[in-house]
């Protein structure tokens, strides 16, 4: 449990956190399996909630620092935090769309999709040294008109106006993996990977009898994961700790070559 809450420090600190939820099982009831990540850390928490009340105890409701996350309203309470909207699931939403979406509707999809694709190429042109920091900053301007045009347009199918209206709630959490390039991902990958291994050992254990197993359950896979993270050896480090004459912070660092 020590480690753990230093776990929990190292992500409160963390200059980027992506966090994701998904559901859990408590004696057959619904609970619910937060993960907050960063490229080195990871913890989960198991809560009977899936409010903003699990945030506020994991990263504090004044937490300022810079936060991926998916569409789901209760991270805007984050009001100091920097915001970035998972770019993926448009995406995949605009998939979806399009596959049901008449004719003339389905322009302002592929405009959309377009946007986003331009925006994700030219983080990535940034990354490789192709563009300039100025020309960064100038395309940036560019992507920026190009979102107002497309959050002004009129229409009038009633799908596109529902995700327009999505789009324009967020308006300015779109772009701002651009303002911060290799520091924010544009998408929420880190989350959704992170959660995966949670999501296996529920499949397998059906879910937990006491909130003192879903602790356990929080516990130790933060451990194992941090530790695949930091390239250490997570079996020495369990050892360790198992043996350890009484509650301590074991760091987490990468095993020797």
């Amino acid at each position: 449990e020590p480690t753990y809450e230093s776990l929990l420090e190292a992500v409160r600190r963390s200059p980027a956190v992506y966090a994701d939820e998904t559901g859990a099982r408590m004696s057959g009831r619904p609970w619910w399996l937060w993960v907050f990540t960063t490229p080195d850390t990871t913890v989960y928490a198991q809560r009977p909630s899936r409010g903003f009340d699990v945030i506020e105890e994991i990263l504090g409701a004044d937490f300022d620092g810079k936060i991926g996350h998916d569409g789901y309203a209760v991270y805007d309470r984050l009001l100091r935090a920097i915001h970035q909207q998972c770019l993926q699931h448009p995406l995949a939403r605009i998939k979806e769309m399009l596959q049901v979406a008449p004719r003339g509707a389905r322009a302002f999809l592929k405009a959309v999709k377009r946007f986003i694709q331009d925006a994700l190429d030219l983080r990535d042109r940034y990354l490789a040294g192709e563009v300039s920091k100025h020309g960064l900053a100038v395309a940036r301007g560019r992507l920026g008109w190009r979102q107002d045009e497309l959050l002004s347009k009129g229409l009038r199918y009633g799908p596109n106006k529902t995700f327009q209206k999505h789009l324009r709630k967020h308006h300015n959490e779109w772009l701002t993996f651009l303002w911060y390039p290799g520091e924010l991902e544009g998408t929420n990958w880190r989350g959704e990977q992170a959660v995966r291994p949670a999501v296996v050992i529920r499949k397998m254990s059906g879910g937990h009898r006491s909130p003192i197993g879903a602790w356990a359950q929080d516990v130790a896979p933060s451990i194992l994961r941090t530790s695949h993270q930091r390239g250490a050896d997570a079996l020495d480090l369990v050892g360790r700790i198992v043996c350890a004459p009484r509650p301590m912070v074991f760091a987490i660092a990468p095993r020797a070559p």
